[in-house]
């Protein structure tokens, strides 16, 4: 027998102040490369001064995702339950334009035993971001810069005034982040008109940037599908053999309205090919899991892409959201879109049943269904 000596305090601790330390750099440079237009490793680098910029997007965004993961954390340790500390995932090229993270996990190390648990700790996470999230669009709307700082990241808008959006704007062209219903309210209520940015340069705004992702990736987590933090909830009120049934259902509309329009009858028949094959296969491999057979899986498989293919013809130019088949990858082969039963399926209390209804409500105030447009 191997005996494996554990692993010293101070090693594990240092491992996640390192990977805290690494993304807060990562995500202070992303904030700085979104807000000035430049890149870290650009033909223009960014300055020092530039990169102390960042700061404004990193620590709010930061902030969120930090109070998101410990509340996770010290739920977990108030129900007896073993839990790491956050490990952060930094990510960045200085090349092209990334947020600077992957986000942050917590590893529970021990069963969990209660239905009660699992919506506990699921559901501490979610809300604790989402509480910390608010304030920070809510500064974000109330301290926003006058109409022409965007002058200061486009020298070239100047020419055509505070009417510059007709003139440099295209389309077909142009990315904008998606507005979620929440953040749609709070800029009704708290922000300047005169002030509020184009929908086309929030990505300069480091506080508002730092905000509406915050809501996407409480939104992310909120999904009620699998062991998501959304699972956890949607498990606990509606306990194992409901939530599971429910949960395949969600999940076949969710692949559904990814992959819609992703070909079309405009096309010319090498797209065709070139789309419709290797995504029947995509398809047959985020559904293998859901089922019990290859050949249920293959049906269901055949069912969606025929459906798909009949919406696109009835109504052309649909689109879904196709980035989300990345997302539907990892929870069809990965994460999985069932949730393990609990030894104790006792039913939650009324006020639990009431707050986990209201995390659902907060979860269709975050979402939208095509974050970029």
């Amino acid at each position: 027998m191997r005996y494996e000596k554990p692993t010293p305090p101070w090693r594990t601790a240092a491992l996640h102040i390192g990977l805290f330390l690494l993304t807060l750099l990562t995500t202070t440079l992303a904030g700085a490369e979104w807000m000035t237009g430049k890149l870290t490793f650009g033909s223009t680098p960014l300055t020092a001064a530039e990169m102390q910029r960042g700061l404004w997007f990193s620590l709010p965004f930061l902030g969120v995702l930090t109070v998101h993961e410990f509340g996770h954390y010290f739920t977990a340790r108030r129900n007896g339950i073993r839990a790491t500390l956050p490990f952060y995932i930094p990510f960045f090229t200085g090349v092209f334009n990334t947020i600077g993270t992957f986000g942050a996990v917590i590893r529970i190390k021990e069963r969990i035993f209660s239905r009660r648990e699992f919506f506990d700790v699921g559901l501490a996470g979610p809300l604790a971001g989402f509480l910390v999230a608010v304030p920070v669009l809510i500064y974000g709307f109330t301290h926003l810069p006058p109409a022409d700082y965007v002058f200061q990241v486009h020298p070239e808008y100047r020419a055509y005034g505070l009417d510059y959006a007709r003139y440099v704007y295209r389309p077909d062209e142009s990315i904008a982040l998606a507005r979620p219903l929440l953040y749609q309210a709070l800029e009704y209520w708290f922000a300047d008109p005169a002030r509020l940015p184009h929908p086309y340069e929030l990505m300069h705004y480091p506080v508002l940037m730092a905000g509406v992702l915050s809501l996407f990736f409480t939104a992310l987590n909120l999904l009620p599908i699998g062991q998501l933090d959304g699972g956890h909830i949607l498990y606990g009120l509606l306990g194992f053999k409901r939530f599971n049934r429910l949960s395949v259902v969600l999940f076949v509309g969710f692949i559904f309205y990814a992959g819609l329009g992703l070909f079309s009858l405009q096309t010319s028949a090498e797209t065709w090919l070139y789309w419709g094959l290797p995504y029947f296969a995509y398809l047959f491999l985020v559904f293998r899991k859901a089922l019990p057979t290859p050949r249920r899986a293959l049906l269901l498989s055949l069912s969606v892409w025929a459906a798909q293919l009949a919406v696109t013809v009835a109504v052309p130019g649909i689109m879904g959201s196709p980035g989300w088949l990345v997302f539907g990858l990892m929870l069809g082969r990965v994460t999985g879109i069932y949730h393990p039963p609990a030894p104790d399926e006792s039913a939650l209390s009324p006020g639990r049943k009431v707050l986990g209804w209201l995390m659902l409500v907060i979860f269709v105030l975050c979402f939208t269904p095509s974050p970029f447009h």
